[in-house]
């Protein structure tokens, strides 16, 4: 049986999630900065993004998501592993963005996110974010 602790831990990483697809869907870039430590190494590169530690990475997605006209990202299976202060997650995203322009196309992104946790004095962030491609498709 979990502790009250450790439900605690579980709904405060869980909403970190949720809180990173609220952030990048609704383009408010700086709310990325309760996610994630200072120094997280996040890596797009499997969907044509970048790689680096956070800063760079922020300032990369504010100026690249404006130019999708929609996008979103659903979460699932959620395999959340909590050790002491540090803790792992694989979840399953689902991201459908439309693309710009004359022609009206939709890209389907099917990823795994593969991320790592820290506790810190302001409560549990993301120090690692590495996406793992399932599938992804323009039609």
């Amino acid at each position: 049986m979990l502790s009250l602790a450790e439900i605690s831990d579980r709904f405060e990483i869980q909403q970190l999630l949720i809180d990173y697809s609220t952030a990048i869907d609704q383009k408010r870039f700086d709310d990325l900065d309760k996610v994630f430590t200072p120094d997280a190494y996040i890596d797009y590169r499997v969907t044509g993004g970048i790689d680096g530690q956070y800063p760079r990475v922020k300032a990369w997605l504010a100026e690249v998501l404006p130019n999708f006209p929609a996008y979103y990202h659903m979460l699932g299976n959620v395999d959340l592993r909590i050790d002491g202060d540090r803790a792992t997650s694989r979840a399953i995203c689902f991201n459908p963005m439309a693309m710009g322009g004359e022609h009206k196309q939709i890209y389907f992104v099917g990823i795994w996110y593969v991320d790592e946790f820290i506790r810190t004095p302001d409560g549990w962030r993301m120090s690692r974010r590495v996406e793992e491609k399932c599938f992804d498709k323009l039609v």
